[in-house]
Order: structure tokens, then sequence, then C-alpha cells
């Protein structure tokens, strides 16, 4: 295997690439009883048309989401939890709106685990009945984000942000649209995209990176499996399709969630570096140490679930700040009004500095969490970039790449809001 040594982070990366195509990350931690693993598929919710062996599909929204659910049946009736529970370890997934990740956590019976985790998610057993039922636990799920305001204000945002982009679908779908799924459905997609050459497969913890490679091998053999080719998603358009979006629902107080739209990012390390200058942007415009902030949260208008970042995925990107206040539409004029300020003073020299090393201190204070670790090393390497290779970049970045970042993004073409009021507030206006 390859090995990478980062001293400034202070870790070692054994990396290989299988004859399968399958790609494996084992970052060894000496002394950890805790050990974690992720098999992830570069494929998720938005990913709804491809072609594959020269025939195009288009699936329902929801899909991504319903095969996850689905790959934990076995033949024989087998349940996959309780064979982890029964291992010591517990086992789980999620999906996203460009990936879909299994994982377990253990102390012991590492081998026999990965072994487990291998074996269900490379074998597709979908029938008619075990599809059909699924239909009402998701439904179930479904119901659960129509009714949490925190979604469906995120959910509505896209609506407005995008015009034909897949992010406009939940990740659960609709309740109609999954009425359209089938065992047909699952199993094209699990030979589209449950490729090894469109996965990865990384481990941290105390344990052999060789071993991990052996029984990757045992399970998977050399034989490569052609992966399916997306088509898009991709919205270059950056005006929105409208301003805003109100809604009314049981909450205790306003709720919103703005965005300013971004042209997509792509992958390899320019994108990386234009990622990073876009996590300092955010910061510098709505920060918790920023003036808008402190002037907002003395004004009563936001509390401290107000918060903002800088999001990307395939084909997309946005600028965002969402929390709770009793002015939404306040919040966002305020918004406006500090980017236009920025763009015309500038960032301080020393402001920035500060900024840089408060964001690059919590990337690496983030490496003590197995999980935000693992995470991040599949989905950076599903961009073309060697996640632990972020220190470096972070240092280049200037404060002019800032602010034209926030020039070219923080216009008024392209910003929408996404409301969610409380239903009391129609009953006594």
């Amino acid at each position: 295997m390859n090995i990478f040594h980062y001293p400034e982070l202070d870790e070692t990366v054994y990396r290989e690439t299988l004859e399968c195509g399958l790609t494996l990350c084992v970052v060894p931690r000496k002394g950890f009883t805790k050990k974690l693993c992720y098999l992830v598929t570069d494929y998720g919710s938005v990913h709804d048309r491809f072609t594959l062996e020269g025939q195009m599909y288009s699936i329902p929204a929801g899909s991504a989401h319903y095969l996850e659910h689905k790959l934990f049946d076995m033949p024989g009736g087998r349940d996959i939890s309780a064979e982890f529970a029964g291992l010591g370890a517990m086992v789980n997934a999620f999906t996203s709106y460009d990936m879909t990740a299994y994982y377990f956590t253990c102390t012991e019976h590492f081998e026999d685990c990965l072994r487990l985790l291998l074996d269900f998610v490379y074998t597709p057993y979908f029938t008619e009945e075990s599809v059909q039922k699924e239909r009402g636990i998701i439904d179930q799920e479904i119901g659960m984000n129509l009714d949490s305001p925190d979604t469906v204000v995120f959910e509505e945002l896209t609506k407005c942000l995008y015009r034909t982009h897949p992010i406009r679908n939940p990740i659960l779908g609709t309740r109609e649209s999954i009425r359209e799924i089938t065992p047909d459905t699952l199993h094209r997609i699990h030979r589209a995209f449950y490729t090894p050459g469109n996965m990865m497969l990384c481990v941290l913890g105390d344990v052999e990176p060789e071993t991990v490679a052996a029984l990757a091998r045992q399970r998977l053999g050399t034989e490569k499996r052609p992966t399916a080719e997306k088509i898009g998603p991709e919205e270059r358009e950056l005006t929105v399709s409208r301003k805003l979006t109100r809604r009314n629902m049981e909450a205790a107080m306003p709720t919103f969630c703005m965005a300013f739209k971004a042209a997509p990012f792509g992958s390899g390390e320019a994108a990386i570096r234009r990622e990073l200058a876009a996590e300092l942007a955010a910061e510098a415009l709505f920060g918790e140490s920023s003036e808008l902030y402190l002037r907002l949260y003395d004004e009563g208008l936001i509390d401290s679930s107000f918060g903002g970042g800088f999001e990307t995925l395939d084909g997309c990107a946005m600028l965002l700040c969402s929390g709770d206040s009793r002015d939404p539409e306040a919040v966002a004029r305020a918004v406006l009004e500090q980017a236009g300020k920025l763009l015309k003073e500038g960032i301080r020299q020393e402001d920035f500095l500060r900024m840089k090393r408060g964001s690059l201190g919590r990337r690496i204070r983030g490496l003590d969490s197995f999980d935000s670790t693992c995470y991040r090393l599949c989905a950076y390497h599903f961009s073309d970039f060697d996640y632990f290779r972020f220190p470096e970049v972070f240092r280049e970045i200037t404060p002019e790449e800032t602010l034209a970042l926030l020039r070219e993004t923080c216009t008024e073409e392209n910003w929408a809001i996404s409301i969610i009021e409380p239903i009391h507030q129609e009953e006594n206006p």
C-alpha cells in the first residue's frame, strides 16, 4: 500500500486502489479501542439520470435512499443489524444529495464486521413484497420531515434557488415518487453505481492496513465492472427561480433560511481552494465574530440558532445562513447591506488572519472525530482532492480571493429566502 505522511496533522494514511477498482483509505489510530469503517458510493439523491451500457435511465426521486434501506435485506431473512449487534458493533447508513454511506463502529471483531459490511452492501436482494412493505416505513419518514420546520425551510429554499437541478427534490423523495420505485429500479441503480470503481472503503482505528486490503480482495475479487455515467446534474443559471417562499407550520417562532446561489465549483484542487475561500467569505459576512452577527444579536433579531456557511455538492453551490428570528426579512436586508459594505470597504488584514486561524483550527480539531474525518476523506476523494492537504491550501488563500467570491456570489439577482411562520400568526395577525 502507498503510505502518506502529514506531519502538520500528525497523521499517516495508507492508500491503495485494488484490482477491482475499489479505493482503500486506512488511517491508523494506534491505542484507540474504537474502530470506524465507511463504505461509500459516489451516488446520491441528485443523480436521478444516467446512462448505462448505452441506455439512458431516469429514476424516481428518493430512489437512492430507498436502496440504502433495502440493502439491509439479505436472502434467508437474515437480520443484518442483529448480526452486527451480536459482534458488539453498531451499523448504520445515510443518503445525502451526492453520496450514500454504510458504516459500522466496533471495539472488537473488526474483521468479522468488515466481512459482514462488504457482504450485505454487495449483495442486492429485493423482492416485490419487501419493496412494497418498505414504502410504509419511508412514507412515515417523509411525514416526519414534512412536520419539521428545519427540513421544510431548506427544501422550500432549494425550489426558490433552482429551476431544474434535482436538489429541488427531497432526499427521501415524495409520497408519490416512492410508489414508482420497484425491485427493477433498485437492481438497476445497484448495477450502475455500486461498482467497486465508484466506491471507497475508509477505516479509522487501531487496525492493520494490509488486513483491510486482504479482506476486501477476498470479497470483491479482481474483476472490474463498468460504472454508469451521470447526466448532469448542473444548473449554471445564477438568477433564482423566485425570491421568497413563505409557509405556515406548527413552530414556536419564525424560522428562515437565506442563500446566495453560486456557480458550481467542479472538482480538483482549484475547486477546493474556492470552497475554502467561500468558507472564509461566510465567516466574514455572518460568522459569530462578524460585525453583522454581533449587531443583529444585540438588536434581538437573531439568537444562538443563527449560523451560516457555504454548501457545495454535485452541480450546485450556495452561501447560506439560517436561524430563528422575529423578523426574517429584516435579517435578509441586513445581510445584503453588510455584503455591500464588505465589498466596498474590504476585509482588514488582521480580521482575515484571525478568521483563517479560526477556520483552520476548527478543521484540525474536527480530526478528533472519527465520523467527521471518515466522512470528509470520502467526500473530498470523490471531489478529486486529498483532504489531509487542506492546511497547505488554506494558507494560500488571500483576502482578494475571498472578496472576489463574495462579489460574484452576493448579487441582487441570485439570493432568495424561505420563511416558516407559526400557524398562530395566521390566527392572530
